[in-house]
């Protein structure tokens, strides 16, 4: 709100106010902006999921399990048997990628296995076409006090 009190020169005119009077604009803003807020849904920060209920049945054939072992050396294990080369692991897990059902990898890397190691076997395995891998005994991993 403005107001004008003189201009301290004699003259008895009035000045002209050439300000603009803001209210009513910040007025029809903010009736537009609780509009917007009111008409905006709810953003619900939780994702739906249809879990299925009751217990599932036992299954019939149980898999087979295969243990995929990496020291700290670098050498992998084939259920405790040396594959000696990169050859050699793609044949085995091209054989067991073939077989129906595929079995269960167990991947059990050494705590000082290097990662590149680790992650070449799963990136091989993945590649070849196993679909039932997982990386077992990672509770060596975590910090002891």
């Amino acid at each position: 709100m403005a107001m004008n009190v003189g201009g301290g020169g004699g003259s008895k005119d009035l000045d002209v106010m050439i300000d603009i009077n803001t209210t009513p604009l910040i007025d029809v803003m903010l009736v537009l902006l609780v509009m917007l807020i009111i008409t905006i849904p709810i953003q619900l920060h939780s994702v739906n999921l249809n879990m299925p209920t009751g217990n599932p049945p036992p299954p019939l054939v149980l898999p087979e399990v295969v243990n995929l072992d990496i020291d700290d050396a670098g050498k992998i294990y084939w259920n405790g048997e040396v594959v000696s080369d990169r050859a050699a692991l793609e044949d085995k897990i091209k054989l067991a990628a073939a077989e129906s059902p595929q079995p269960e990898i167990h991947l059990r890397p050494n705590k000082l296995a290097k990662y590149a190691v680790v992650a070449e076997v799963m990136a091989l395995s993945q590649r070849l076409g196993l679909t039932k891998i997982g990386i077992v005994g990672s509770e060596q991993f975590i910090n002891e006090p």
